[in-house]
């Protein structure tokens, strides 16, 4: 079972009761910042911006899976959570901040690069949606094609005339033809950030579903 099934399985129903109040983008988030530093649940809990009983599950559930050690210091990653996150960093990045600009719609605004997606974009709305149902304003996604920004189903720069903007997203996501760069935005940061990783999920999600099909 590859990384985005595993995180969907966690976060899915897997014993009688209602669902866990926790997204695979959260469970992303955390796996993410474990591996930054060494945590406790608390801290942990108001990182996510979920309640302590939904943080409670989510530790439980990932550490059921063995991707994270919990001891009296606080949580880590074992070296399964470690494989896991390097996996999923091969298709997704980490997420930056970025700006507010003409290509946002909130005041904070996280961006995640997704590789090699281009051609399982349509015209970017199923991620505005995507984040919209987390409670984000929207979504912003971009394509990188012949070293050019464009909005999906346009062939003229998107950020024409806001070359520092490209720049800046150029230069911390470095993306390679037809790589995808989603921008979630929202009033805060963490809001934002889930957006971006809900809609990054999502389309990784498209690509495998597609892929076995073909």
């Amino acid at each position: 079972m590859n990384a985005l099934e595993t995180l969907e399985r966690i976060a899915g129903k897997i014993a009688p009761g209602p669902l866990p109040s926790f997204t695979p983008a959260h469970l992303l988030m955390a796996l993410e910042v474990i591996s930054r530093e060494t945590v406790g649940r608390v801290r942990l809990s108001n990182i996510l911006g979920l309640g302590p009983g939904v943080t409670r599950t989510l530790i439980k559930h990932l550490r059921s899976e063995g991707l994270i050690e919990v001891s009296r210091s606080g949580i880590k990653l074992s070296d399964s959570g470690t494989r896991m996150l390097e996996e999923i960093k091969l298709f997704i990045s980490p997420g930056i901040k970025v700006p507010e600009s003409p290509l946002t719609v909130g005041s904070s605004n996280v961006a995640v690069l997704v590789k090699g997606a281009s051609s399982f974009v349509k015209y970017g709305m199923e991620e505005r949606d995507a984040a919209i149902k987390v409670g984000a304003l929207g979504a912003t996604t971009l394509i990188f094609k012949g070293n050019r920004l464009l909005l999906p189903g346009v062939n003229e720069e998107s950020i024409k005339g806001i070359q520092q903007i490209k720049e800046y997203l150029t230069s911390k996501l470095m993306p390679s033809e037809d790589d995808v760069i989603i921008i979630g935005s929202s009033d805060d940061e963490r809001s934002a950030e889930l957006a971006a990783k809900t809609a990054a999920l999502n389309l990784v999600k498209r690509c495998m579903s597609r892929e076995r099909l073909a």
